[in-house]
């Protein structure tokens, strides 16, 4: 049995000369009836160098991936997808071979001598191998390299950097398959929604035309946006400060600076000021008891008093020139 090692190495030496024997043609012939089965064509380091190999009259777009888990590739696992819908499209688009066009896939674990003599370090990387000979080989005949730099791409985009590399060739369309679930979901979506439209209008239509409820909005969106609501938003102030001596600052000096406690301290004054002077406008007349109606006007009168002492201390701190003031906040 000694001559069993020289028997499979001469096979497998004349097996390799055969092979590096097959003409461009052949090799096209052979990896487009491949596609037609099965696209993209998956690619081991033997059928990688022999897909890319020289001379050739055929265009090669070969993606190097790593899809096992153990590479914790995300990008390959989101791009694979659109690279299989690209590769399926263009071989159902052109059946006849007519844009010499092959699609493959070379994974990392099928693949590790081509990667290391490639010198890649990160995955995937989309590799375009133009023609070296024929009607459509281009002057510079070096392979072509997409990098991922911006995160996966769409079917379509990858689509238009490969035609741009392919005048003169077809070019077919994607065509993505028709989505039934998302049809499903949306139409689900939409008629629950017109039922329960239907359902809750007449609960819901004495609240759109309440005054209250539109005074209550009005009464909110007046008080945060007198309040600088959106100056907070423009220039991004801070929600508080330091005071320089360990302790917080809420108001800041100043008519061109203030922080975001700043406002809602101050929203919320005004809006209880608010609340006051409409007490003692329609409330407080309201009151049949006279005992009542007098307690209620010396509530709501101490706290507009009060609310407003605060208010005027507050714009002191923001001016400090400001000459009057009211106890207790002096």
């Amino acid at each position: 049995m000694r001559w069993l090692p020289a028997f499979l190495s001469a096979t497998l030496f004349a097996a390799g000369s055969l092979a590096a024997k097959k003409t461009s043609e052949e090799r096209f012939k052979e990896f487009h009836a491949k596609s037609l089965s099965s696209t993209p064509v998956k690619l081991a380091d033997a059928s990688y160098k022999s897909l890319t190999s020289s001379p050739r009259d055929y265009t090669v777009a070969v993606l190097l991936t790593a899809l096992d888990n153990r590479f914790g590739c995300q990008l390959c696992r989101e791009f694979q997808p659109e690279w299989d819908l690209l590769s399926k499209s263009w071989i159902k688009g052109d059946k006849a071979g007519e844009s010499r066009m092959v699609f493959g896939t070379l994974d990392f674990s099928d693949g590790r001598d081509t990667f290391m003599s490639l010198g890649l370090q990160t995955a995937p990387v989309l590799y375009f191998f133009p023609p070296t000979v024929g009607p459509h080989a281009p002057s510079n005949t070096d392979p072509i390299r997409y990098d991922f730099t911006n995160g996966p791409l769409p079917a379509e985009a990858v689509r238009e950097w490969l035609a741009r590399h392919m005048p003169g060739r077809p070019h077919p369309p994607i065509k993505r398959p028709i989505n039934w679930m998302k049809w499903i979901s949306t139409f689900v979506l939409t008629s629950g929604s017109i039922t329960g439209a239907y359902v809750a209008w007449p609960y819901v239509l004495p609240i759109l035309q309440s005054r209250n409820v539109w005074a209550a909005i009005t009464l909110i969106s007046i008080l945060l946006f007198t309040s600088a609501h959106m100056f907070n938003h423009i220039r991004k102030v801070p929600y508080v400060a330091g005071d320089g001596k360990g302790g917080i600052s809420y108001f800041a000096g100043g008519f061109q600076n203030q922080y975001g406690m700043e406002t809602q301290v101050i929203a919320a004054m005004y809006g209880v000021l608010s609340f006051a002077v409409i007490s003692l406008a329609l409330k407080a007349p309201r009151l049949a008891d006279p005992k009542a109606q007098g307690i209620i006007v010396l509530v709501w009168s101490g706290i507009l008093y009060i609310m407003y002492s605060f208010l005027l201390s507050i714009f002191r701190v923001k001016n400090g020139g400001y000459p009057f003031s009211l106890p207790p906040f002096v």
